[in-house]
């Protein structure tokens, strides 16, 4: 291919297709012209899901990627398209997810000439991502598109961005530069394995500890960790417990998995362990605000701390640290779990930890199944979970929005296998993800069934993209849990601002009615009684399907956010 040239439209394309992107969620504008009709003229494998909002494009691209461990893509024009698409590579790149965002832009000559929709771009996506670059020559494209692949893929992962503007587009790359390491298309990349003597050193403590206690982060499900987790854990016989983004770290199912703990889907009973811990060993995990309770759980100076991370930054920021290993969390866990069987840890004592768990659990769970078997209406956010949770298939794709949903199906929704089968933005918490992300997860998981749960305040943000199901026939079950209220912040202002309430209501929307119009085939249930019939109805649907829940609004109900508990 010495002395060919293609344009940087068309080396786009193809570096795509190199590495190994099957789908890209985008939105088209002026200044993609030219990447469009790359995309429409060349033959490619490339699936272009067009979407009808940037941001919804980013978060199809991540819900894509933690599904598959392969990294998403998205794309968008420039200006608005620009500013449109940054939530989802904040929210990707927070999580550790590797999302692609590809924005097009005025040509380079235009630059500083007061050009329609200019923009400093690379400024703009700077603090977004973990990788940015603005490309100002063609003959460039092909090296930063591997520079991009690589970044997300590696070392922590995370989002990246590439500019390319409108000439750029047009201008000639050499052929010969076509080419990617498609050891970069998944994700952990080359994985760091961990110091011998850091992991030597976390030995003898967790060793040494009478309580021991593995607090994991969406890193192990990351890192496919699950395997080494459970063996590390039964040998030691220590307790497991997860953040949301580590929900699937364990099988709910084990009997040393605890649940989610911290401020958001933590309950007494699984905090009580916590507190019990004489050693507390983050994994994949940055031991932040939610999952400590605002550094309470464990207190500081209580428990002794032991951390793994493949990102180092993140180490002795909340808690001092008496073991550190930084690396892989899979490698590290397999190195963990191989020196504590040269020295000797106490598997005795599983035998009373699993009681130990297993009350706790029965106690959490005690609670909840008074709610959910209550017949009252509005119906209580605790029966839709358990209803869901009846007639849910247990290899489902649970996609839950910040609000009620968060809270509820992560404290209480179960998966008796590993793995990721559940999907919140904790990161950042903006509402409308769920809808889209479950679009991504659903092209990435094709067999799969994919449900997505949000507030009504959510289904305001996104609506738009039920057009996008439909148009691909996508078998995905909404469920909007219908209150009439921005309930996160309302139930805010009734515990810490004496009732207050301000500006958080709103009025009600008949969403199936809504949905209807763009073709769903939808259900509106307010009876109780009702509702474990209309889920199992849309979920045995072939098609897209909503159900609206005439729900409890969540400054009423008894949601497990530790804040809001007298």
């Amino acid at each position: 291919m010495d002395g060919q040239h293609v344009s940087g439209a068309e080396a786009l394309v193809r570096m795509l297709a190199l590495h190994e992107v099957e789908v890209l969620f985008g939105l088209c504008g002026d200044t993609s012209l030219p990447f469009y009709d790359a995309l429409a003229r060349l033959d490619h494998g490339i699936r272009h899901v067009l979407c009808r909002d940037e941001r919804s494009a980013g978060y199809m691209a991540d819900g894509y990627a933690r599904v598959t461990g392969k990294v998403g893509v998205c794309e968008g024009p420039s200006g608005g398209g620009a500013t449109y698409i940054l939530p989802g590579l904040v929210e990707a790149n927070e999580s550790s997810v590797p999302v692609l965002a590809l924005t097009t832009d005025v040509a380079v000559s235009a630059r500083g000439r007061y050009t329609l929709t200019e923009l400093d771009q690379e400024a703009l996506f700077r603090p977004a991502t973990k990788w940015n670059r603005m490309l100002d020559r063609a003959e460039d494209l092909p090296r930063v598109v591997r520079a991009a692949f690589a970044q997300m893929a590696t070392g922590r992962p995370g989002a990246a961005h590439v500019g390319v503007p409108y000439d750029v587009q047009l201008g000639a790359v050499d052929a010969g530069e076509l080419w990617a390491d498609k050891t970069f298309a998944r994700y952990p990349a080359h994985r760091a394995a961990p110091d011998p003597a850091a992991v030597a050193a976390l030995a003898r403590l967790v060793a040494q500890a009478e309580r021991p206690l593995l607090v994991c982060g969406g890193g192990v499900v990351i890192a496919a960790a699950e395997a080494a987790l459970a063996r590390l854990a039964e040998r030691v016989g220590a307790p497991v417990a997860t953040t949301i983004s580590g929900k699937g770290a364990i099988g709910d199912g084990h009997p040393l998995a605890v649940g989610v703990v911290g401020t958001n889907g933590g309950t007494p009973p699984t905090r009580a362990i916590v507190a019990d811990a004489d050693l507390v060993v983050f994994v994949g995990c940055r031991a932040g605000s939610v999952t400590t309770e605002r550094r309470r759980f464990p207190a500081p100076g209580g428990a002794r701390i032991g951390h793994i991370d493949v990102d180092p930054a993140v180490i002795g920021v909340n808690y001092p640290t008496d073991a550190a290993v930084v690396g892989d969390a899979r490698l590290a866990l397999e190195a963990l779990d191989a020196e504590l069987a040269g020295i000797g840890a106490r598997p005795g004592r599983r035998t009373a930890v699993e009681r130990a768990v297993a009350s706790a659990k029965e106690e959490k769970f005690a609670a909840f199944r008074r709610l959910a078997e209550s017949p009252d209406a509005p119906i209580k956010p605790e029966r839709l979970v358990a209803d869901l949770q009846a007639v849910c298939p247990p290899d489902a794709i649970l996609v839950a929005d910040p609000g009620t949903p968060c809270p509820y199906f992560s404290a209480y929704f179960t998966q008796a296998a590993p793995g990721r089968r559940f999907i919140s933005n904790r990161a950042h918490g903006a509402l409308g993800y769920a809808l889209s992300a479950a679009v991504g997860a659903q092209f990435g998981r094709p067999g799969a069934k994919c449900v997505a749960v949000m507030g009504d305040g959510s289904f305001g943000f996104t609506v738009g993209e039920f057009e996008t199901v439909l148009r691909h026939k996508l078998p995905i079950t909404f469920v909007v849990v219908s209150n009439a209220t921005y309930g996160w912040i309302k139930a805010g202002q009734r515990a810490g601002f004496d009732r207050r309430y301000f500006s958080v209501d709103f009025e009600r929307t008949d969403h199936a009615r809504v949905a209807a119009a763009y073709g769903l085939r939808s259900w509106s249930v307010s009876d109780p009684a009702q509702l474990r019939a209309a889920l199992a109805e849309a979920l045995a649907h072939g098609g897209p399907t909503l159900v609206d829940v005439i729900a409890q609004p969540l400054h009423e109900a008894a949601a497990p956010v530790s804040e809001w508990v007298a």
